[in-house]
């Protein structure tokens, strides 16, 4: 997948004040984006909370904590919401007018000042590149997780930036995290399916709600399975094999063990649960439940790229003394030990709504989309099956690990080679091979195959560097043509690509100590050239050129 455009914003309130918040870029694809603001939370937004809240109760959990203000700023420039009853026969337009102002006021509150100035440049440079940017919010105060950020929009008439799936791309995100562990390639949706305990459909009830259920694990089987033979989409792209393994009511020793012989990427759980510290409680049977750390270290052990939960608890923090508790929803659980995206509900959804979501989400998964492209695509749908003002389309809320580039299986256009442009006079070249290799006593060479070699983390890599400070996908080495307009001199060119955190190291021809570092750029490759990826007291590799004559 090619380099992310990321804009990172997070939010946290000002330490012994009720109403003041800091509002910074922790993540910018340009030095300047790196911007702080600060912002008072205004008497206007928590009215527009309120209104929500009166229309939108929800369904399946306590009342969220109001938001109080201690200091009462001006209001924020929106249109005003006439909280008055509506006109008689028009319900629809006034929970519209609500839905809008809410999201209205959301957006004009985050992108202020220097906030939007970033916003701007950061969705200028990504249509530059030609790439959809990826917008990931982390909101540190947990009273303000329960807000639902997934609508927010510029102005009326605009997408909410949620279902915004071809210039922005919008998750949720924690920087508390543990590190992303190596990604292995997938080629294929493997599917550990987990209907847990439901307190009105047992297997250990009456024999007709055993069937029930054993028929509801049967219909959300197939409807997973079913992914992999839609047709094509417009762009040609046939869906990857989809294999879905069902357990229903399962102890955790059943489950953990069948995570650990069956090798899946994706965890779907429906079922019972409830609000708790470490991530809630999911019931699995009528006797046993397992919290979200219990679960947690389970899925990153067995490498789940993916956990999806139809839970209403799954992205809401618990409530103690009338606040909400930090960092403890299940999807903040989850992603805080390293599983790289979590998909969870705001509130309860009703069966018809999630399968109308799961159907289409499932789709895209295996026309090979990225996750978060993926939820904006189902959300859509929820959208027009159920309307603008309904709360269908609000309640899937994504959370991607800050490191993870939301790939679950990989994409048609990973792995394609450079092909020389110009083909004029290309078989009176001199044929050449190109390898990376250590020096070390025990050596290992990595051959240049097919124009390019990736070197990285990732267990997908050409060259994987389990090394400090080697990024996931830290940097490529790509073969390129040219025509030289010098007579005798039709080298190819052999270009070093920086995409890490950290940069790559270069050796300066001549000299046995001056090391210069290469980060986020291009610069051409000569043999026997010495390089360290991520930092310069790493294994040193060199870079040659073997040319030999036709």
């Amino acid at each position: 997948m090619p380099d992310l455009v990321c804009l990172n914003l997070a939010v946290a309130r000002v330490p012994n004040s009720e109403s003041q918040y800091t509002i910074w870029a922790v993540k910018a694809p340009y030095p300047g984006g790196h911007v702080l603001h600060h912002r008072d939370w205004p008497d206007s937004l928590t009215q527009n909370w309120q209104a929500w809240q009166e229309f939108f109760p929800l369904r399946g959990l306590p009342p969220v904590p109001r938001i109080s203000n201690a200091y009462s700023p001006p209001p924020l420039p929106a249109f005003s919401l006439d909280t008055s009853a509506p006109p008689a026969g028009q319900p629809t337009s006034y929970t519209t007018r609500i839905m809008q102002e809410l999201g209205i006021s959301l957006s004009q509150w985050l992108f202020d000042g220097p906030i939007q100035s970033s916003f701007s440049q950061s969705r200028g440079i990504a249509m530059g590149q030609g790439r959809t940017l990826r917008l990931r919010l982390e909101i540190r105060d947990p009273d303000l997780i329960a807000l639902p950020w997934e609508i927010m929009q510029a102005q009326p008439a605009e997408k909410a930036i949620s279902l915004n799936s071809q210039q922005i791309l919008f998750s949720r995100t924690s920087i508390e995290v543990d590190p992303l562990q190596p990604q292995r390639p997938e080629q294929s949706l493997r599917i550990l399916l987990v209907l847990g305990h439901n307190p009105e459909v047992s297997l250990t009830a009456h024999p007709a709600d055993s069937l029930k259920l054993e028929q509801e694990a049967n219909s959300l089987a197939d409807l997973l399975g079913s992914a992999a033979e839609t047709p094509p989409d417009g762009n040609y792209v046939t869906p990857v094999a989809c294999q879905v393994k069902t357990l229903i009511e399962p102890t955790p020793a059943e489950l953990i063990a069948q995570l650990e012989t069956g090798d899946y990427n994706v965890l779907f759980y429906s079922g019972h649960g409830a609000p708790a510290p470490d991530g809630g409680l999911l019931f699995l049977t009528a006797n046993d439940a397992m919290n979200g750390t219990e679960l947690a270290q389970a899925l990153v052990r067995h490498q789940v790229k993916l956990a999806v939960f139809n839970a209403c608890w799954g992205a809401q923090p618990q409530q103690r003394d009338g606040r909400s508790v930090p960092r403890s929803s299940l999807a903040e659980v989850l992603i805080h030990h390293g599983v790289p995206a979590v998909l969870g509900m705001r509130d309860s959804i009703t069966d018809e709504e999630a399968i109308s979501f799961i159907q289409v989400f499932a789709q895209q998964l295996a026309r090979r989309s990225p996750i978060d492209e993926a939820v904006a695509i189902a959300r859509q749908n929820l959208l027009i099956l159920y309307r603008f003002n309904k709360p269908a389309w609000t309640l899937p809320v994504l959370y991607m690990h800050p490191d993870f580039n939301g790939e679950l299986i990989k994409p048609y256009t990973e792995g394609v080679t450079e092909i020389p442009d110009q083909l004029v006079s290309w078989y009176s070249r001199r044929t050449t091979q190109a390898y990376l290799h250590s020096l070390s006593p025990s050596p290992r060479t990595w051959t240049l195959q097919g124009g390019i070699l990736r070197v990285g983390r990732g267990e997908s890599n050409d060259v994987v560097l389990q090394q400090p400070y080697v990024s996931r996908e830290h940097a490529e080495i790509v073969y390129r043509d040219r025509e030289s307009t010098a007579i005798g001199d039709p080298s190819p060119t052999y270009l070093l690509r920086d995409k890490s955190r950290c940069g790559t190291w270069i050796l300066k021809p001549g000299s046995p100590t001056q090391w210069t570092r290469v980060h986020h750029r291009e610069v051409a490759l000569t043999s026997n050239t010495q390089l360290k990826f991520g930092d310069p007291s790493s294994e040193t590799l060199e870079f040659v050129i073997d040319t030999a004559p036709i």
